[in-house]
């Protein structure tokens, strides 16, 4: 319920990541004006956005909804479920005052990050191709994909059940960081916030922790986040996940890595606090005791 509330409220953020982390892939560039088959080539967030809704329609921010919800249903429940266990029952907390410490937290999230996402990767293939539909019509391509089911049948027809993991590498080691970021950030924060500070256990904690959460997670994910997605929407261009980093590099300099950080840390920022501050009150109504 948390992950669906998040992902449905900030998806436009996402699908504006994904169009501006294509933007330059293969050397074309980013430069004002319409682009191939008179589709214009978007710089910036705001006029990405605006571009998607003023030639695609404002539908269209929501295209990909479907499979990014079936996702954040899997990946998110696999990876508290993950990181709970990890906490608890493999590296434990520390016997004396019950804190749990920054290495054990950062290998937790990483590892539970990583393991769900691995699961759930299919779902992002699919999302990242549906994405890309609405630009695909615009520059005079033929359709791709139809929907999600037709997606998902496509890509098996063509390749078998294994091209449902194509990119996963990338895929993984995002989810990694992006864990490494989000939970070790809210869980360290809102240990240190409840230890250090006469803060109780309650909204107000929760939202400062989310706030820290999601700048961490957006800038230390964001690189991995582009690999991920060109290998994704064009895997023939690339060897693996060095070479597409390398490549990116080279054509386009290091602040490549970090196309769609602003859409990124915007949407990550909301949607932490959004899943967080849900997700601690559903335990709290459930009785299960607070993250």
């Amino acid at each position: 319920m948390a992950a669906t509330v998040a992902e449905t409220v900030t998806f436009p953020f996402d699908l504006t990541k994904t169009r501006l982390q294509i933007q330059g892939e293969g050397g074309t560039g980013p430069g004002p004006g319409p682009g191939p088959g008179g589709a214009s080539a978007y710089r910036g967030m705001i006029r990405t956005a605006m571009g998607i809704a003023g030639e695609e329609g404002i539908v269209k921010l929501w295209q990909g909804l479907t499979p990014a919800v079936l996702r954040h249903v899997i990946y998110t429940g696999c990876r508290m479920g993950f990181y709970e266990q990890l906490r608890e029952n493999v590296f434990g907390r520390n016997p004396i005052d019950n804190s749990f410490p920054l290495w054990k937290s950062v290998l937790a999230g990483g590892t539970a990050g990583a393991g769900a996402q691995l699961i759930a990767s299919p779902t992002d293939l699919v999302k990242v191709q549906m994405q890309m539909e609405g630009r695909r019509r615009l520059e005079g391509k033929g359709e791709r994909v139809r929907g999600m089911r037709h997606a998902f049948a496509k890509i098996v027809g063509e390749g078998g059940i294994r091209a449902l993991w194509r990119g996963w590498v990338p895929n993984v080691q995002r989810a990694a960081l992006v864990n490494m970021g989000d939970l070790t950030a809210y869980d360290m924060t809102k240990q240190t916030l409840l230890r250090k500070t006469s803060l109780r256990d309650n909204y107000v904690t929760h939202a400062l922790a989310s706030a820290v959460s999601g700048l961490t997670a957006a800038t230390v994910s964001t690189p991995a986040d582009v690999v991920k997605t060109r290998i994704m929407n064009q895997p023939h261009l690339y060897q693996s996940s060095f070479d597409c980093l390398v490549q990116a590099i080279r054509s386009e300099g290091v602040l490549a890595l970090w196309k769609g950080f602003l859409p990124i840390y915007i949407r990550m920022a909301p949607w932490s606090l959004t899943f967080w501050l849900t997700f601690e009150q559903i335990r709290k109504f459930t009785g299960t005791s607070s993250f």
